[in-house]
């Protein structure tokens, strides 16, 4: 009996077209856009009050883009933007949100680097009443939490594993066995993101979700055994930490010669490319040795070129102006004195509190339909894809 691996919303996502992008709040701001110095810069509105912005660090490119679309979006709608990148540093994001509390900042957006080490800032906004809207990654253990945007992660997480399967032949387009599936057993190993961003633990179980009938009946095998998620999480998303691990499994796991890698379960573009690194300097892709199906998210242009290349399989499209112009709508109803709307008030518990959320859709783009998702919806031009960089 073929199985259907639809979840909540299908595999339909497979052959979407280009998403529509309503842009009126957050000018237009995609993957392209520029970004400032770890030190921010206000904005220059007039009209509003200041909202403070915190973003966790530029060395990936999609915090930039989201920086930048936040503060665009803000300053459109007549506010004063302190945009922070943290570069990775607790004690420097605590400073930074510190700072916007002492300057007067009416609201703040968050994406936390710790989800879990910011309870006195936030206390010290609940005092200043300052509404506190987390991005995209769940702040924890806090009751100061006021809303949270973000995508669908566990959606997203079986996206991931589901274009694995898919990658492997095992599922068709549709979702289904596929009539002419390889036998197998694949030999695949398993990625997962930081243990400190509340996001990770949902991409995994979403994707374990998918895969762990196929490991069950022996169709997928992972040579390594690891696959508890505190054995396979990258601390910081870190590109080196995963070319390090994957270095790690290639010589204990495969050094004989006698398994090769058919997939890799990675749960973010950034890791993927370190995961590529590992394999390429190991011979993937060269001569017969094939690149295993390796999966992504981000959408950044880095990996958009090496989908095109061949090297790797997939990423998960997260529109970062749709979850840009939500926060910048959430924080405009904060600051007139109402309640954002949201669209989930059950699934996003931090420990102390179901913090109202409002969840945006995510796509699967593979080289199929990488154009029409990622280039003729405005995220990255052919120039950024073909390069792999952003202006």
């Amino acid at each position: 009996m073929a199985r259907k691996l639809w979840a909540r919303h299908g595999l339909a996502v497979l052959a979407t077209g280009a998403m529509a992008v309503s842009l009126a709040a957050c000018g237009g701001g995609g993957a392209g856009a520029g970004g400032g110095a770890d030190g921010g810069a206000a904005g220059d509105g007039e009209e509003g009050g200041l909202v403070g912005v915190a973003m966790p660090t530029q060395t990936y490119e999609r915090w930039i883009a989201d920086g930048d679309a936040v503060k665009s979006g803000l300053e459109e709608a007549g506010y004063d933007v302190d945009l922070q990148f943290a570069g990775d540093d607790i004690p420097t994001q605590q400073q930074q949100i510190d700072a916007m509390i002492n300057k007067g900042a009416e609201a703040l957006i968050i994406a936390s680097i710790d989800g879990t080490a910011l309870g006195s800032q936030l206390e010290a906004a609940a005092a200043a009443d300052i509404p506190v809207i987390s991005y995209d990654r769940l702040i924890r253990d806090s009751e100061n939490v006021d809303f949270y945007v973000t995508f669908d992660n566990e959606e997203v997480g079986v996206q991931q594993g589901t274009s694995l399967l898919t990658g492997l032949g095992i599922l068709d387009e549709n979702g289904e066995e596929a009539a002419d599936a390889p036998e197998g057993p694949f030999n695949i190993e398993i990625f997962a993101g930081s243990p400190d961003d509340n996001n990770a633990g949902f991409f995994f179980d979403g994707a374990m979700s998918v895969l762990q009938p196929y490991l069950d009946d022996g169709t997928l095998v992972v040579p390594s055994k690891q696959t508890d998620f505190g054995t396979v999480a990258i601390q910081r998303w870190e590109q080196e930490g995963a070319q390090s691990r994957m270095e790690d499994l290639l010589t204990s796991s495969y050094s004989k010669g006698e398994k090769t890698i058919d997939g890799v379960l990675a749960p973010a573009d950034v890791l993927s490319r370190g995961v590529i690194t590992a394999l390429s300097n190991s011979g993937y892709g060269k001569g017969d040795l094939d690149m295993p199906v390796i999966t992504g998210q981000d959408a950044e242009a880095a990996s958009a070129k090496l989908i095109e290349d061949g090297k790797q399989y997939s990423t998960i499209f997260k529109d970062t102006r749709l979850l840009a112009e939500q926060a910048v709508i959430a924080a405009t109803s904060f600051l007139e004195g109402n309640e954002p709307e949201a669209n989930d008030t059950e699934t996003y518990d931090n420990g102390v509190k179901v913090v109202p959320s409002f969840l945006l859709p995510t796509v699967i783009v593979t080289a199929d339909n990488l154009e029409a998702e990622l280039i003729e919806s405005g995220y990255l031009t052919e120039e950024e894809v073909a390069s792999g960089q952003t202006d």
